[in-house]
């Protein structure tokens, strides 16, 4: 796959991004160690590949500041212009195109029901209609493994197993920038440019700041690691017990 060049976004397919610097609608901050980031446009990215039956060639490659994968500029036969997540091996000049039952081809979108076994995908719909939620990340894909009635059965990146049904869509391929988890940030200024401020080790705070604070010189935890909050840092279960899409999930990642 060709390494994207920076260029300008195309106009059109891009909007202003707001900094919040972790705050919610109420001005607290629920997103620590965040802010000063530096001003950004967001590519309007085509989750849904909506635009059935009609097939459209890659302009080019680009980088996207708001996510670690690439994504590809194309350009329908009506001339229309979207940004589409870049699969791996994803060249310039390749057609693409979203229907129902496409031929299996990197890039190409369609119906998990029309997918055979084995084959790797990543933009995968929760429900008919809704667009692309999972595996979207840099070097992801999940397999289908197996179809049972109206469900069929995909494992994920993670190692979970969960049945989606069949006729939600999902991309070829598997997502861009495989080598993006070996990327060394390398010098702390180019951490503030991402909008990442510093992190504090509760072991070097004040006793009355963090749990782990206080103690002569340097001295470890002292304890079962907590948060600032004093609730378990590590191994505590989040996930809600009675969440909706539990009950699709054919077998657990651990």
């Amino acid at each position: 796959m060709q390494i994207p060049k920076t260029q300008n976004p195309q106009k059109g397919l891009i909007k202003i991004l707001k900094k919040h610097s972790g705050r919610d609608s109420s001005g607290k901050i629920t997103v620590r160690h965040q802010g000063k980031r530096q001003k950004r446009y967001y590519r309007l990215i085509d989750f849904k590949r909506d635009k059935r039956d009609i097939v459209a060639t890659v302009n080019h490659l680009e980088f996207d500041p708001n996510r670690n994968a690439f994504i590809a500029l194309v350009t329908y036969e009506d001339k229309e212009k979207r940004y589409i997540l870049a699969p791996t091996n994803l060249q310039i000049g390749d057609k693409v195109v979203s229907k129902e039952k496409a031929e299996i081809k990197i890039g190409n979108a369609l119906q998990l029901k029309n997918i055979p076994v084995g084959v790797e995908v990543h933009n995968i719909e929760m429900y008919p209609g809704q667009g692309g939620m999972m595996t979207r990340g840099a070097g992801t894909f999940a397999t289908v493994i197996a179809k049972e009635g109206p469900y069929v059965h995909i494992k994920l990146s993670s190692g979970e197993v969960r049945r989606f049904q069949s006729e939600c869509f999902a991309t070829v391929g598997r997502v861009s920038n495989i080598t993006h988890k070996d990327e060394v940030i390398g010098r702390a200024g180019r951490s503030r440019l991402m909008g990442i401020r510093p992190t504090v080790r509760g072991t070097a705070q004040n006793p009355r700041t963090h749990p782990h604070g206080g103690g002569e010189g340097r001295s470890g935890e002292g304890m079962h690691p907590k948060t600032p909050w004093g609730k378990p840092a590590r191994g505590k279960k989040t996930r809600k017990p009675n969440k909706w899409s539990s009950k699709l999930i054919v077998s657990s990642r651990s």
